[in-house]
């Protein structure tokens, strides 16, 4: 009698269960019978994940606010690396979350459990030698952008580019009309997307400068439209305080805000430009061809150390993937509301600008477009000792 493949994995927070979702949905078309469990969320408990912690425990971003939860993900990871080297599972995939990860994963390993780190660490933008310590921590690295692999193979890590999975699932083109008529929205109406991250420790610091940043455009033209995905409850309240506290004496200007639950890609579908908080949507917004500008705000000791350490003069990928700016980045004491606005207004307004972006996207979105649940689940049935 043959027994299930047990795979573990742990995600860290919400594009990680989706890339864990995609990739469980892979497997089960080959490996219907297995067993997956550990650290994830909704997306991947939909495929049949069994979440032993749930996923938000892990999703804290910056240097500052992981030492105030280090306690407490500390202990979470000591516990799971006991459970799973008690009753090892055939394999472990961590997805990203590599400051959680990786520790995890080299103990695993040195226990004879194969391991696999789903997307590459930045070291490509700083720290490049933890290219080191991926090595020590996993047996093969699934790569998401071009750019990774060759540095992996420059150091013996075995590597597979996989592309990302956003860039299959976004269509080549988006129907700037039939998204708005789709939400109701003004056909002719200037619109805003405005996605200001998927954490409640992001929307702290940055819900305020987008509100105020909307506010100066509606003050521009008060037909304008502002449409806000928000991944969670919590962040929409967080949103949504930062709303009425703002504009509560202009109700017509809270009118004119549409928040949603999640549907970042329909709000950018239907915008002239997007303010994207640096991080995943920035993609989401290059794939859907749409002009944005970059913002983030870090605790201050932060984002000096890693100003200190960066290797690349940008933050957002389309940036750094491209080579030059495309999207510009206002980081930090430069992140205003009136430098926003204003640089929104005119990515909004600029057709000459919009029409040599939506080549330069494209180019990017075929690169990226390379069936990746597939190539990712392909990659992990080679590393699995029994097939």
């Amino acid at each position: 009698m043959t027994h299930p493949v047990r795979i573990a994995l742990v995600a860290g927070e919400a594009s990680g269960d989706q890339l864990g979702r995609h990739l469980l949905a892979a497997l089960k078309t080959r490996l219907p019978e297995t067993e997956c469990f550990g650290i994830g969320g909704a997306g991947m408990a939909e495929q049949g994940f069994e979440a032993w912690w749930p996923m938000e425990k892990l999703a804290v971003m910056g240097y500052v606010e992981v030492l105030k939860h280090y306690r407490e993900l500390s202990g979470i990871r000591r516990q799971l690396k006991r459970r799973l080297l008690k009753n090892p599972p055939d394999l472990f995939i961590g997805i990203d979350a590599p400051d959680f990860n990786l520790e995890l994963e080299t103990a695993l390993k040195a226990k004879g459990i194969p391991t696999i780190h789903y997307v590459s660490p930045s070291i490509w933008a700083w720290r490049p030698k933890r290219v080191r310590k991926i090595a020590r921590a996993a047996d093969r690295v699934l790569a998401l952008f071009p750019m990774e692999p060759p540095l992996y193979k420059a150091a013996g890590v075995p590597v597979t580019y996989v592309g990302h999975p956003l860039a299959d699932q976004i269509p080549m083109v988006t129907d700037r009309v039939a998204v708005r008529k789709r939400l109701d929205l003004p056909l002719e109406a200037p619109t805003f997307a405005l996605l200001p991250g998927s954490r409640q420790t992001e929307l702290e610091r940055m819900a305020d400068l987008f509100v105020l940043t909307a506010q100066a455009l509606w003050q521009r033209d008060a037909n304008s439209q502002f449409v806000v995905p928000l991944a969670t409850r919590e962040t929409r309240i967080l949103f949504e305080t930062a709303l009425y506290r703002h504009l509560a004496a202009q109700p017509e200007a809270i009118s004119s805000f549409r928040l949603l639950f999640g549907h970042a890609q329909d709000a950018l579908g239907a915008a002239d430009a997007a303010l994207v908080a640096s991080g995943t949507a920035t993609l989401e917004a290059m794939l859907v061809k749409r002009p944005m500008i970059i913002t983030y705000k870090l605790a201050p000791l932060t984002y000096k150390w890693m100003k200190h350490r960066a290797l690349q003069p940008w933050v957002g990928l389309p940036n750094i993937l491209a080579g030059q700016e495309l999207a510009p980045e206002f980081l930090q004491d430069a992140a205003t509301p009136e430098a926003l606005s204003d640089a929104l207004w005119q990515a909004a307004t600029d057709s000459a600008r919009r029409d040599w972006l939506d080549g330069e996207y494209t180019r990017l979105h075929v690169a990226l477009r390379q069936n990746t649940a597939e190539k990712a689940a392909a990659a992990v049935l080679e590393c699995l000792p029994s097939h």
